[in-house]
């Protein structure tokens, strides 16, 4: 089975190529952004003309890539939610016509679930069950994954996510966005423990997160930065190592908690090379093995839509090709197909 996955949840055009049996096959993105840089951060309505401008041509240039037409898929996958309105409308308007023209199955994927199974896509996947960190835009969640649609959450952010505090934390210094990897660029520069932050709930004793109070506390750092001789990117670094000793100690707790050995990380912080330092060295000292998309499929992308698609349309087949998109959506009500 051949399936076209559409991705245009937020800021980003993905499409690509699955194969149930060769793989990917294809995949190409469009990122928007240097059109949002100019406005500090998305522009809803900017995104979704982006989205109808690009995801034809970007269709296009996967098929002939793969050395394929329309006809010889099988199946389209499109992002239902959670998303940007607008956005999700586009993709998912896309992926039903084309459907429906086509007489074959389209199936609304959970962006989350794209992003939770992207580590599925490597050369050598883990098994079921393990450990999932999902740290991707407004989520840092700990989830046990047992099988396709089988997730129990194990731990949430009780406000921001650690995305949305690198974000934050960006502003407050003065970075431009994406504030992310401007955070992390600029904590390469910074002096180790020349400034101590806190490690909000580190010591809760539940796999909860909670990153409001450290934004709160950078924006102290900075403020005081002067009369303390410290400079942004010490505050960068003290910053983000707050967040990955953080995140570290959860998944390691989650890991012993549960009684499992695997760990995955997807979504966009997941990229971040400190994270990814941090949890290697925990694996190495506690005997755990952990998992990562490729760097490329960590924001998001058209593969992993394509991929999780492809997990449930095993049992689909054409039907009614009305829709409607998710804005709001609880990975957690998803089944197993």
């Amino acid at each position: 089975m051949i399936v076209l996955g559409i991705e245009t949840s937020c800021d980003e055009t993905g499409i690509a190529l699955y194969h149930t049996e060769k793989g990917l096959l294809a995949h190409a993105l469009h990122s928007q952004i240097k059109m949002h840089a100019e406005y500090g951060g998305v522009v809803p309505e900017l995104a979704s003309r982006d989205h109808i401008r690009r995801v034809l041509p970007l269709t296009e240039s996967v098929l002939h890539e793969a050395g394929l037409t329309l006809h010889d898929i099988d199946a389209i996958a499109y992002t239902q939610g959670p998303g940007l309105a607008g956005a999700l409308l586009v993709g998912t308007s896309v992926a039903e016509s084309l459907a429906f023209t086509l007489n074959i199955p389209a199936i609304g994927v959970h962006h989350l679930e794209g992003h939770l199974l992207a580590p599925l896509l490597e050369e050598s996947p883990p098994p079921f069950p393990f450990v999932a960190l999902l740290v991707s835009g407004g989520h840092t969640q700990l989830m046990r994954v047992s099988g396709i649609g089988e997730y129990e959450l194990l731990g949430d952010t009780l406000d921001d996510a650690a995305g949305e505090a690198f974000d934050k934390t960006a502003k407050l210094l003065g970075l431009p966005y994406p504030g992310g990897p401007a955070v992390s660029k600029l904590a390469e520069m910074g002096r180790p423990k020349s400034l101590k932050l806190p490690r909000p709930m580190l010591n809760s004793g539940d796999l909860n997160f909670s990153f409001s109070g450290l934004k709160t506390a950078v924006l102290t750092a900075a403020n005081n930065s002067a009369r303390d001789d410290v400079s942004k990117a010490d505050i960068a670094h003290a910053f983000q190592e707050a967040v990955v000793e953080v995140l570290t100690a959860k998944c390691v707790s989650a890991l012993e908690q549960y009684g499992l050995d695997r760990l995955i990380v997807s979504g966009g912080v997941g990229a971040n090379k400190r994270l990814r330092e941090a949890l290697d060295l925990a694996a190495k000292k506690r005997g755990f093995a952990v998992f990562y998309p490729r760097l490329e499929f960590c924001t998001d992308n058209g593969a992993m839509i394509a991929f999780a698609g492809a997990m449930r349309l095993k049992n689909a087949a054409p039907g009614n090709h009305g829709f409607t998109v998710r804005p709001r959506w609880d990975l957690a009500e998803l089944a197993a197909p």
